[in-house]
């Protein structure tokens, strides 16, 4: 997976790997690098409050439970990264069908991430790392 940052920006290039949830716990090494579970927390918290002041895809929030899925994300986030976390959400199809996202949905949705990494101190390599193993996500997430 090689993720390319331009400005803000991120392109994902060879997006078809299957998100291996079990890979990841097996290797936390990400997760402590993100700073465990409480910054990680942060990260969906900082990331969620840049989805819904993004222009581009605040709508795409207005009828949804926010602190409910301030606590999903926080959990996927810590579970993608290897930590000893269960998600409790819907997968990622079931989650987003019907929204009909675009390319440029998930893109802006990469940049806010990218923004809350930045905001709270992550290393450009360890958001790389996060990236690559949440970039397979958009093959369920992009509809349209």
């Amino acid at each position: 997976m090689k993720i390319v940052k331009f400005g803000t920006a991120l392109l994902f290039a060879g997006c078809s790997l299957a998100l291996g949830l079990g890979a990841a716990r097996a290797d936390d090494t990400l997760f402590q690098d993100l700073g465990g579970r409480d910054a990680i927390v942060k990260i969906a918290s900082d990331t969620t409050d840049n989805f819904l002041a993004d222009e581009r895809i605040k709508a795409t929030f207005d009828n949804t439970n926010m602190d409910r899925f301030r606590r999903l994300l926080g959990e996927q986030f810590c579970q993608v990264a290897g930590g000893a976390c269960a998600y409790t959400g819907r997968n990622m199809h079931d989650s987003h069908k019907g929204l009909h996202l675009t390319n440029a949905d998930f893109n802006a949705v990469v940049e806010d991430l990218q923004k809350a990494m930045d905001k709270d101190g992550v290393p450009f390599a360890t958001q790389n790392r996060f990236l690559a193993r949440l970039a397979p996500m958009q093959h369920d997430i992009v509809t349209k």
